[in-house]
């Protein structure tokens, strides 16, 4: 079983950022929806760091400085997201989480905390912004790496983005 599990693993990550779909805003159960059920069932202590907001930091990656979350996950915007709204549901978002937060965003060093802020998704949940482009995962991005920089996927382009809240030069 766990062989099988470790190829079919192998199999998505060899498929890379690429989908042949264009439609984002198909509403399937999406990864992002999972994580969120589960985070749910957290201790106290890791509830309590929630509600104070998830740090955004920046992290050298082969891009420069770019940001990431508190937990080594490197952030996307979504060129298809007008500036405070997202279009990425379904799934765009199982492909590409949203990055939620159930507080104030924190901004780690060299971060503008005057550029963190959050919108809500029509499911009344939270996603982080920075300089207004909501935020993103990528699905099968290792911590601490930037695989899906400048990836047209979804109707739009992801890119990471630096303390300035542009693209990468």
């Amino acid at each position: 079983m766990k062989r099988v599990l470790a190829v079919l693993l192998a199999c998505v990550g060899i498929a890379g950022c690429g989908s042949d779909s264009d439609d984002p805003t198909v509403d399937t159960p999406s990864a992002s929806q999972e994580v969120a059920s589960t985070s749910r069932e957290q201790p106290a202590e890791v509830k309590s760091a929630a509600r104070r907001g998830p740090l955004v930091k920046l992290r050298d990656s082969q891009f420069g400085p770019v940001l990431f979350s508190g937990h080594d996950r490197a952030l996307y915007l979504f060129t298809r997201d007008p500036r405070g709204t997202t279009r990425c549901y379904g799934t765009c978002a199982a492909a590409w989480p949203p990055f939620y937060t159930e507080g104030r965003p924190r901004a780690g060093q060299g971060v503008k905390q005057s550029l963190l802020g959050t919108i809500e998704r029509r499911d009344g949940r939270r996603q982080v912004t920075y300089k207004g482009q909501p935020l993103y995962f990528y699905v099968h991005d290792p911590r601490g790496q930037v695989l899906c920089n400048d990836v047209q996927e979804f109707g739009g382009t992801w890119f990471a983005l630096d303390a300035r809240g542009n693209r990468p030069s």
